[in-house]
């Protein structure tokens, strides 16, 4: 240690690091191949996706937050990716293929451009000003929406389920997105609010997809607690209650002695009686319809049968919530506070047989700022990718509604933010000209993929792009995948929010730029998992040539 050409030690034995350009290209390498792994499945014609875990449970999907969270990645830039992807997906509920595949491109230039000995930190400047400029043109491109277009709500839900495997029933469904969402929009200070918490989605399969349908009201997995009870209730008078209808437990430990039976049966007596108290109370209100957050005891069951009152318990925190905005019940922690004006009203409480479970359907709910979906379909795998294409749809239109804004889909949107940047890249000086005219080219990675996934020339495709964007009163045109042509994709009913294209452009922009200033990566032992122990994780290491991605295998 003290000799004068001794190494001093830093790190621990066994912890491998990389630098410089070695670091970068790896990084940029993983980045890309996630991008890759996920591009054949952009667009109406885009490719599925078959995900088997180490269980041997199988997941079916061409959705891009999905088949990301089901594949297991040890690369750790190639982990920022996926967390870009999640991200989009909590704030928009679409756009998450997009935001991978303009993030992988935008690495891809980014190589290219450091190959030519530019600095990454000049390159990362010109992506910013790059996206600050782009969100300025999406802007002036966007389109306004009303919460009452339905025509125009409708297409942004279509859109957002096209390519899945429900193609076939796509009409319907977006109408039951669109009124299940204008149901629970809420405006606040002329600003509307739509929050799909408040709408509860319930699947079974069994039935084909065309047997989904809205409840407006609340669909409990929940069946009545007594066979006495009445199986059906009209003009529900409606008790949620977060206590137990039971004898509680003493606080602190208490002993009672009785020495003869009759003090027994006094004992029983009036356990029985406080329970029947307890019963009547709810009977008194006027409630024919109790749904309790904990337990109901067997002789309270007994009781409330006996007044013909429909009971359930254990019904979770969050859909009592639900119904209480969906009824306009108050939740009520002591039963004895509970009053006539905490009641909820709905038109019909029913115990119904779907598939091979007993459900609780409480419809026609007089407040109605909270509603249910029921989802079939003919197997699981059926119900579960249609449960995550409602999940888009029902994302987009609210934030639709939220914003007020629309653009263009079918890559129309991309060519004429890459247009309109390059013009601005020649205002620029510096070599931060180059890196907005990579970003810039970059773009066209969108409508070039939605067209080769559709088995059209990607390059044929631009070209006619490049050309319909250069004539006046076509900055709305796109790629109609359907039809192969170039066509006005707000008159082709295929547009996005705004908010889904302003979100992937400032996601994908910030992990590159993230990115692309590691230029060192440091690996401590054992952070390889099935190699070697110290071997930092790169394209053709953690990511296995993407068999390192867990279930995907050689499936890509």
């Amino acid at each position: 240690m003290f000799g004068g050409n001794q190494p001093i030690l830093l790190l621990k034995e066994g912890t491998t690091r990389e630098r410089g350009s070695d670091a970068q290209k790896r990084n940029i390498a993983a980045a890309k191949a996630i991008g890759d792994a996920v591009r054949t499945t952009l667009g109406p014609k885009g490719m599925d996706k078959m995900l088997v875990d180490s269980l041997g449970d199988v997941v079916i999907t061409n959705d891009g937050a999905t088949i990301l969270s089901e594949i297991d990645i040890v690369h750790p830039a190639a982990k920022m990716v996926v967390e870009v992807a999640e991200s989009q997906d909590d704030e928009c509920g679409d756009g998450t293929t997009s935001v991978v595949v303009l993030a992988g491109e935008f690495l891809k230039r980014a190589e290219e451009l450091i190959e030519q000995n530019i600095h990454p930190s000049v390159i990362a400047k010109g992506f910013r000003m790059a996206v600050v400029e782009a969100q300025k043109i999406l802007s002036e491109n966007k389109i306004p929406i009303d919460i009452d277009d339905e025509d125009k709500l409708m297409d942004i839900a279509k859109t957002a389920m096209t390519g899945k495997s429900i193609e076939g029933n796509r009409d319907e469904l977006a109408k039951m997105v669109v009124k299940a969402v204008k149901q629970i929009a809420v405006k606040k200070d002329g600003i509307y609010e739509a929050d799909i918490d408040n709408i509860k989605v319930e699947k079974k399969a069994g039935a084909s997809v065309e047997y989904s349908e809205m409840i407006n009201g609340l669909i409990l997995d929940k069946d009545r607690l007594h066979s006495r009870m009445p199986k059906k209730v009209e003009n529900a008078r409606i008790a949620l209650l977060n206590s137990a209808i039971e004898i509680k437990e003493t606080e602190i430990d208490a002993e009672i002695e009785i020495t003869n039976p009759e003090q027994l049966q006094q004992f029983l007596d009036e356990e029985e009686e406080s329970i029947r108290k307890m019963v009547n109370k709810i009977k008194d209100v006027g409630a024919n319809v109790v749904l309790c957050q904990k337990g109901i005891d067997d002789l309270a069951q007994h009781y409330l049968a006996k007044e013909g009152i429909f009971a359930i318990r254990r019904v979770k925190k969050s859909d009592m919530k639900k119904l209480a905005k969906a009824t306009g019940a108050n939740i009520v922690t002591n039963l004895k506070d509970l009053e006539e004006e905490d009641l909820g009203k709905a038109g019909l409480v029913e115990e119904k047989h779907v598939a091979d479970t007993h459900m609780t359907f409480v419809e026609d709910a007089v407040e109605g700022k909270a509603v249910s979906l029921l989802l079939r379909g003919g197997t699981s795998h059926v119900v579960d990718e249609l449960e995550r294409a409602i999940h888009d749809a029902l994302k987009v239109v609210a934030v639709s509604i939220e914003d007020g804004a629309i653009l263009p889909g079918g890559g129309a949107t991309e060519i004429e933010i890459r247009n309109g940047l390059e013009d601005y890249a020649d205002k620029v000086k510096g070599r931060e000209q180059l890196a907005i005219k990579a970003y810039a080219s970059a773009l066209s990675i969108i409508p070039r993929t939605l067209a080769e996934n559709a088995g059209m020339d990607g390059i044929d495709v631009l070209m006619e792009l490049n050309a319909a964007h250069e004539k006046d009163g076509m900055k709305t045109f796109g790629v109609e995948i359907i039809s192969g042509d170039i066509t006005d994709m707000v008159e082709s009913h295929v547009i996005e929010p705004f908010r889904v294209k302003n979100q992937a452009l400032q996601a994908a922009t910030e992990v590159a730029n993230m990115i692309l200033r590691i230029d060192d990566v440091v690996a401590s032992k054992g952070h390889g998992e099935g190699g070697d122990e110290g071997a930092p994780p790169g394209p053709g290491g953690g990511m296995g040539g993407m068999g390192g991605m867990g279930g995907m295998g050689g499936m890509m």
